[in-house]
Parts: structure tokens; C-alpha cells; sequence
């Protein structure tokens, strides 16, 4: 087995290949906290200003609150199989949203509060939603009014906790039934629904937690990355819960008080994106932080440069921050370094009862190591398809293989490592220039704290390409500067052409830095 999938020559001794997964609805992950942490406190909801704890809820108050909310969502007409759009950003109402569409027999259909209402508009429709869920006057209000759809505030929502508690809807199969349907981020064409079923949920979430050696009854995990999101739903929502984990929930990422709060309760588990870190590194508090009792910390949704991990590593004191690697069509995650083995620069590697293998771009052959294709993965994980779109669904698999759309290699050891995405390739005068390799030499220059690189438009090399940075505070590295430190470690093709300054980059609302918006204006 093994000189098939040479990664278990790597696994860590804690997990074992394969996993026994229950087949069971979603909402088991909460529910199965009950007969040991009912009184353990299971979300403490804050103030991302002022610190201040909104809202505080033990598991038994949790699913109690749960199964009356389902009573609720049932009196609006919302069963087997009906859609709920909720609009709301981290906390509570958010979560327990989630867990009482299932407890009804509903699809959790969740969209980013913050934005613009069209682009809510348009899932909303897209995924046929019966009721949606938000603030009054919010983002999602407009939607549903525009769409003509019920809606529920928050208040209202809020009140529905204090209903009778709902008997559990019959999940009859939940290979097939699709607990929630997340929109992808569009990048190549409008958002598409991924359905993910309760055996893709409950898989990953299981696979995930084993990986990380989750401690039942004894973590504390800080969620800022947004829930609506598929590495927030598992990461910070999913997998801590699942494990009796006491959640601490902010709406939305603050460098000072995330700071604060790893230190006033002893956090354990932080997963995120890159981006948290770097703010981390770059904030006094955050490097007054207490990180004493934190545990192995998961990045992944964009590339970790390997010097942000040695300086947050270094500032824990010990080695915490590993990558991993997913994707919205797999619940998310597939890959993870394993802790105390991770080689930075690589995504790690497959989980247990997943496959991975790369193929030739233009042949579609498996390709040796160490040689660029594209990355097709197999496991529970893996979406059912895209909602409505049977022609995408069909181009996005190879034989029960799922086309990731991302150019990657895996070395001699099993370890994967991401080059790309396929179409964010730079092709100046006939060479091919990935951007993450240019950035990754980029963050190398003490003074920066973000970059993102893209393709520009040039009439004699048809690309170029071109560099966006932002500083660390006080610095004050020059374009000639950044070039010369690219010269001295880059071929002369890949070097970048221009070097914009700026004193922000734009993010998606899980704090990815966002590429496309930037290749879109260069």
C-alpha cells in the first residue's frame, strides 16, 4: 500500500489510514457532546472591539436552543430538503442556524453578510432558497425583498430558541442528502453552488479533528475566520464542536483583540488564513501575546510562506503552525502536514482514505515526482457537484477523480506542494512564471508584509510580470530595493517588471488575498 501512496511513510502514529465513519446527519456533532459536556461551555461569543462577551452557551443550551429553533424553521414550512439562506457574520445565531436546519431536514445555504447585495442576491436565487435569515436592514433583507422570499430577523430567529424542541427529521441517506450548499468564490465564472453532503460534513470533520489530535473535553479554539466560509465551517465551527471544544467566536478578525483574548483563555487551537498570522506578527499585542498553551495551528486557503511560518514558529517558541490545503468542493480539507513533520513550502499530505496523484496539463498522464500537473483528488470529502450544473459537475471529475484546478508537485516522500493555480500561469515571451514562487521570495525581504504577484499586459512579451506590496509599519524598502533582492534569487524572466506600493491589498472575507482583483486591474 504504501509504494502506492508513499505519504504513509510520513503518517504520524496517532491516525490510521482509514477511518470508520458513522453514517449519521450532521448535527451528530454537536449532539454527540451531550452525555459528557452538557454544562461545559461551548460558544463564548465577543465583541471584536471591545472584548465584551455578548453571549455565552453551554452544549446542553446549545442543542436546546437548536431543536427549538427547528420548531421554528418547521412552523415557517422548512423541511426535508428545502433551502435556508442565512446572512449573518460569526457567533451564535449563526451556528445554531446551521445545526437546527439540519435537526429540521433543511440545506444550510450560507452567504457573507458583508456583501454587496446583488452578489447575495444572486446565490439566494441560484440556490432557490424557501426563507432567509439575516439583520433587518442587512445585505440579506434587501435580497429576499427583491427576491420575494420570507424573511426572518435576527430578533425573530432568536426567539424561535424558546419553541418546543423539534423531533430529528429522517436523514435517509446521508451519502445523498446535501446538508449544506456553499457557493464557490467565482474565479473562473459566477459563483457556483458545491453540495456537500452530511457524509462529506461528518467524513471531514472526523478526518480533520484525528489529524490534529483534537483532545475531547479539553480545547479552547479562537474562530475569527468567517463560518459562512468553507474552511471557517469546518475549522473553527465543525471540528471544535465535534470535539466538546469551547468556541471563542468574534464576527469578525482584529489583530489586538484576538491577541487579548489567546491570552485571557488559554487558547489552544487557532486555525486561519496566512494573513492572520502575518497581522499577528506584525501588531505589538500580538507579539505580547501569551501562546504558551496553543497547539498545532492550521493555515491553509492561500499559500504560507515558509518565512512567516519560521517567524510565527519562532515567536510561539516551538513549532505550531502547519499548512494544509482544501478546497470549497471538499468540505474542505484533503491535505495537512503532519505536526512535528511538516516541511514548509508543502501542503502536507493526503488524509486518511484520501488519494491524490498529478497529471500532465496537456496529456492528462501521471507525471513522475517532482514534475507540475494538476492535482486530482478521491475521498469521502469530495462534493456530490455543483447545484444545477450537471456540465460542470461532469468537466470537474476524471473518472471519480476531482479536477482541482491547481498545478502542484509531490517530491519523493509523499509531501505535496502547490505551484499555482493553472490559470493564474504567467506566460512571458514563451516562459512560465508561477506567481506564488516570485511572492514566496518577495515575503524573504524583512520589510514586507504582503504581496501578491499577476500577469500585466505587454506588447512585446505578451505578460510581464508585476508585483504589488505592502510595507511592515516604518519600513521603507524602495522598488530598487525589492528587485534587486528578486535578482539575486530569480531567473531573469521571472523577475517582476514593476513593483506597485500600497497600504492595502484587497481580501476576500476569509482574509485570502485576492489575486484576481488585482490581475484584473494590472
Amino acid at each position: 500500500m504504501t509504494a502506492g501512496r508513499p505519504w504513509h511513510r510520513a503518517w504520524p502514529s496517532h491516525v490510521g489510514h482509514s477511518i470508520d465513519y458513522p453514517s449519521v446527519p450532521a448535527w451528530w456533532l454537536l449532539e454527540r457532546n451531550l452525555p459528557r459536556f452538557a454544562s461545559r461551555v461551548a460558544v463564548r461569543e465577543l465583541d471584536h472591539e471591545t472584548l465584551t462577551e455578548r453571549r455565552v452557551l453551554t452544549y446542553g443550551e446549545m442543542v436546546r436552543a437548536a431543536r427549538g429553533i427547528a420548531t421554528g424553521l418547521r412552523g415557517a414550512g422548512v423541511g426535508p430538503g428545502a433551502r435556508v439562506g442565512y446572512c449573518l457574520p460569526n457567533g451564535a445565531a449563526l451556528i445554531l442556524g446551521y445545526y437546527a436546519t439540519w435537526w429540521a431536514g433543511g440545506t444550510v445555504v450560507p452567504t457573507n453578510p458583508a456583501a454587496r447585495d446583488t452578489e447575495v442576491e444572486q446565490q439566494l436565487a441560484d440556490a432557490g432558497v424557501s426563507l432567509v435569515i439575516g439583520h433587518a436592514r442587512g445585505a440579506g433583507e434587501a435580497a429576499a425583498a427583491r427576491l420575494k422570499m420570507p424573511f426572518v430577523d435576527l430578533d425573530a430567529f432568536t426567539a424561535m430558541e424558546r419553541l418546543a424542541p423539534a423531533d430529528p427529521a429522517n436523514v435517509s441517506s446521508p451519502h445523498e442528502d446535501v446538508a449544506v450548499l456553499l457557493f464557490t468564490g467565482g474565479t473562473t465564472g459566477p459563483p457556483k453552488g458545491a453540495m456537500l453532503t452530511h457524509r462529506n460534513i461528518v467524513a471531514n470533520t472526523i478526518q480533520f479533528a484525528e489529524w490534529y489530535a483534537f483532545e475531547h473535553g479539553n480545547e479552547t479554539s479562537l474562530c475569527a475566520i468567517p463560518m459562512f466560509h468553507s474552511g471557517g465551517m469546518s475549522g473553527v465551527m465543525n471540528v471544535p464542536l465535534s470535539a466538546g471544544a469551547t468556541l471563542i467566536v468574534f464576527p469578525r478578525f482584529k489583530a489586538p483583540s484576538v491577541a487579548h483574548a489567546l491570552s485571557r483563555y488559554g487558547v489552544t487551537r487557532l486555525f486561519g488564513v496566512p494573513t492572520i498570522f502575518i497581522a499577528l506578527l506584525d501588531d505589538e499585542e500580538g507579539r505580547r501575546a501569551d501562546y504558551s498553551h496553543l497547539r498545532a495551528c492550521r493555515t491553509n486557503a492561500a499559500p504560507l510562506p515558509p518565512s512567516v511560518k519560521t517567524a510565527f514558529d519562532a515567536l510561539v517558541g516551538r513549532e505550531v503552525l502547519v499548512e494544509g490545503y482544501g478546497l470549497t468542493e471538499t468540505s474542505p480539507l484533503t491535505h495537512a502536514n503532519p505536526i512535528h513533520r511538516a516541511k514548509p513550502g508543502s501542503i502536507g499530505v493526503p488524509l486518511p482514505d484520501t488519494d491524490a496523484r498529478i497529471i500532465d496539463l496537456e496529456s492528462g498522464r501521471d507525471v513522475a515526482p517532482g514534475e507540475n500537473g494538476e492535482l486530482l483528488i478521491r475521498g469521502p470529502q469530495v462534493m456530490r457537484g455543483y447545484w444545477n450544473r450537471p456540465e460542470e459537475t461532469t468537466r470537474a471529475f476524471v473518472d471519480g477523480w476531482f479536477r482541482t484546478g491547481d498545478v502542484a508537485t509531490m517530491d519523493g516522500d509523499g509531501y505535496f506542494a502547490i505551484v499555482d493555480r493553472a490559470k493564474d500561469m504567467i506566460n512571458t515571451a514563451g516562459f512560465k512564471v508561477w506567481p506564488r514562487e516570485v511572492e514566496e521570495v518577495i515575503y524573504g525581504h524583512e520589510a514586507v508584509k504582503f504581496a501578491v504577484v499577476v500577469g500585466m499586459a505587454d506588447g512585446y512579451r505578451g505578460e510581464v510580470v508585476k508585483a504589488f506590496v505592502v510595507r511592515k509599519e516604518d519600513a521603507r524598502v524602495t522598488e530598487d530595493e525589492i528587485l534587486a533582492h528578486c535578482r539575486a534569487r530569480l531567473s531573469t524572466y521571472k523577475l517582476p517588471r514593476a513593483v506597485e506600493f500600497r497600504t492595502e491589498l484587497p481580501t476576500s472575507a476569509a482574509g485570502k488575498l485576492l489575486r484576481r482583483a488585482l490581475r484584473d486591474e494590472a
